[in-house]
């Protein structure tokens, strides 16, 4: 295993050449941002944030965060409004655009590098007034905690993340963040003890010293702020593949854990019972459309499983050209026509009556042993294409897609075999969801 770790850590640690290039990158964003807050009497500071000033960054993810820094008086719009101002200002000659977190921030690139503008409030700590007021603090006490030796532990327990798809915190992917990393390796000293632990991790775990408790499937304590769980915010998914990955690393060590290799094994039979809702959608925020498509995508499973179809997997993903797709592994695509329906027990009079008048021209009823009365029932479709294409069509209002997609998606959509949907992101999500990881799945 150590051979292996020291192999990763090469991997992960960046070039001499490589920092030079982003500490020029990441001062000429600073200095154009200062450049900016000058003229606003209502702002108090400058400073770095993130991975790139705690050395925590990895070769091929270095977001550089430069914090504009408020009076705690200032009015929300008016934060917002400065805000973005500062951001498309300092980074007009790069192609600057919003993202949105809970507040919006700007965001443009850099010679391949993010740069992220954002606006938080100057606080004492524990007197947040927005996500981000917490993050100078993080930068500050990452600084003071974290040695040398253990920011390149962090930097390997990234790597293994990333490849392993559990890396980032965003909605998209609800994994792992940064910040949780550097705590891990903080709390457990090193990239192999934080895998040992985590391979051993019981259901509800804590991690940290809380002042209230928590209920999720990893409870992990911000060490500047005992009120929040870091765990809140990292799938099931996310923690079953952090479990399973440090299993699975511990019993059959591999560089594959750190470096991107062909490892699918893919079901095509699966991939035969995998249908694809595709649309545009309006431009917004990457955010905001992850978050919607996420939810339209859990609507249809519910929707589909009350028609009688059994769905496996789901996933939502966005493709070029804001295209969306809602992707489902369906045990079936056709099920039987007929389908049992179970009423009301004979000893209820009223709901007995009510149940034979309401089925007694178009179903065949009987009385089972168990004393209800049983009818047999007409899908209103049974092949799930159909099905969706119906719901979509005539009774969107009643799907449980989001509103703010409702209008994309009766402009216009279709349903599709996924083995025929276009574009590399699009199919590497459609292959995800028909194949099993051999890296993290097989002790072999």
């Amino acid at each position: 295993m150590k051979q292996i770790i020291e192999q990763a850590r090469r991997l992960a640690i960046p070039s001499k050449k490589l920092q030079q290039d982003k500490t020029k990158v990441a001062k000429l964003a600073f200095n154009l941002v200062r450049k900016q807050v000058t003229k606003y009497s209502q702002i108090t500071g400058v400073e770095f944030g993130g991975s790139y000033v705690k050395g925590t960054w990895l070769p091929n993810k270095a977001d550089v965060d430069v914090f504009i820094k408020f009076e705690k008086s200032i009015p929300d719009k008016k934060f917002v409004e400065i805000s973005k101002k500062i951001g498309f200002d300092s980074m007009k000659k790069f192609k600057p655009y919003v993202r949105y977190s809970e507040h919006p921030y700007v965001e443009a690139t850099i010679k391949g590098t993010k740069v992220n503008v954002v606006p938080c409030y100057d606080v004492k700590k524990g007197q947040w007034q927005s996500a981000a007021d917490r993050s100078p603090f993080h930068t500050r006490f990452m600084l003071e905690s974290l040695t040398g030796p253990m920011k390149d532990e962090v930097r390997l327990l990234k790597s293994f993340l990333s490849n392993n798809k559990i890396y980032g915190s965003e909605i998209a992917k609800q994994g792992i963040s940064g910040y949780v990393t550097e705590v891990l390796i903080l709390h457990y000293g090193s990239f192999q003890d934080v895998i040992k632990a985590i391979a051993k991790l019981k259901k509800n775990q804590i991690i940290g010293k809380p002042t209230k408790s928590f209920d999720t499937s990893i409870i992990i304590i911000d060490p500047i702020d005992s009120n929040r769980n870091l765990g809140a915010a990292i799938s099931n998914e996310s923690v079953g593949k952090f479990i399973i990955a440090s299993r699975a690393f511990q019993k059959k060590p591999s560089i594959s854990f750190f470096k991107s290799l062909p490892r699918p094994i893919i079901f095509k039979k699966n991939l035969e019972n995998t249908i694809a809702v595709q649309f545009n959608y309006k431009l917004r925020s990457p955010d905001i459309i992850w978050g919607q498509i996420k939810r339209a995508a859990s609507s249809l499973v519910v929707q589909m499983e009350l028609g009688g179809f059994q769905v496996l997997r789901h996933a939502g993903i966005i493709g070029e050209k804001n295209e969306a797709y809602l992707l489902f592994l369906i045990q079936s695509l056709k099920i039987e026509e007929n389908f049992l329906r179970e009423g009301p027990d004979i000893f209820f009079e009223v709901e007995s009556e009510t149940y034979i008048t309401k089925n007694s021209k178009n179903s065949m009823m009987w009385i089972g042993p168990n004393r209800k009365i049983l009818s047999l029932q007409k899908r209103r479709q049974n092949d799930v294409s159909l099905f969706l294409n119906d719901l979509l069509k005539n009774h969107l209002n009643k799907s449980g897609i989001p509103k703010g997609l409702k209008a994309d998606i009766k402009k216009r959509f279709k349903i599709i075999p996924a083995k025929k949907v276009a574009g590399k992101c699009i199919k590497e999500a459609v292959a995800e969801l028909v194949s099993t990881d051999a890296t993290i799945l097989s002790f072999n």
